[in-house]
């Protein structure tokens, strides 16, 4: 937990000890959200991966599956197309149900090596130390498939790791904290965030070593500019 309230603000690191300091920098990041099946998490970096620029480069000629109805997920699969013979895309609702912009919906759906499997759910990832196929459930008609891919990328959000901080800084409706614009300066002064805790467009380890470094240089500016160092 930590204590923002007075003129040093503390951080409890472990159940007995708290740390005070003039300057704190979070940069707990962000978690990708996972289906929660146990082949899943048991593949993860053998194939599964929660990044397709990440990772997609390693599956280039090859076929892969890849799960989500967002922006990201459109994002992702249009990335993959561009590297791999085809791409299965997963999308538990219908045509109408994606959250995707329409710009983005009517780009996967005109690219010609994207299939979509619409009102389907991801049933198991199949392989036993890698990815081989990926089984795949029509809730509509109760088929159930399974379809031969190198890779499997999930693409259904993520959850920014900011839930101690709530009460004590802005974040917006899905906990991203929230920073002066151009800067890393939270709404408490000598609170400053960095990395994808505060970024929710781009979340590459490049942008978030830079914004990184923009928080190590606010922190101390606010510490010179204080006269506590």
């Amino acid at each position: 937990k930590v204590d923002f309230s007075g003129p040093t603000h503390k951080v409890q690191i472990d159940e007995e000890k708290w740390i005070e300091a003039n300057a704190v920098i979070i940069c707990t990041g962000a978690s990708a959200k996972w289906l929660g099946l146990e082949s899943e998490q048991r593949l993860n970096g053998f194939g599964v991966s929660a990044c397709a620029v990440c990772d997609g480069f390693f599956f280039r000629g090859k076929e892969v599956a890849i799960v989500g109805a967002g922006d990201t997920a459109c994002e992702e699969a249009l990335y993959l197309s561009k590297l791999a013979t085809t791409v299965h895309m997963i999308v538990r609702k219908g045509p109408d149900g994606m959250k995707a912009s329409k710009v983005m919906q009517d780009r996967v759906k005109q690219a010609s090596n994207i299939k979509i499997y619409w009102n389907s759910e991801t049933v198991e990832v199949v392989g036993a130390n890698k990815v081989e196929a990926v089984t795949i459930k029509d809730n509509q008609s109760g088929t159930v498939a399974t379809v031969p891919v190198a890779a499997f990328f999930v693409a259904i959000g993520h959850q920014p790791n900011s839930d101690i901080f709530k009460g004590w800084l802005d974040m917006d409706e899905a906990g991203y904290l929230q920073t002066v614009p151009g800067t890393s300066k939270t709404n408490i002064a000598g609170v400053f965030a960095a990395g994808d805790v505060q970024d929710k467009n781009y979340r590459q380890a490049v942008t978030a070593a830079g914004s990184g470094c923009m928080a190590a240089l606010d922190a101390e500016r606010y510490l010179g500019a204080a006269g506590l160092h």
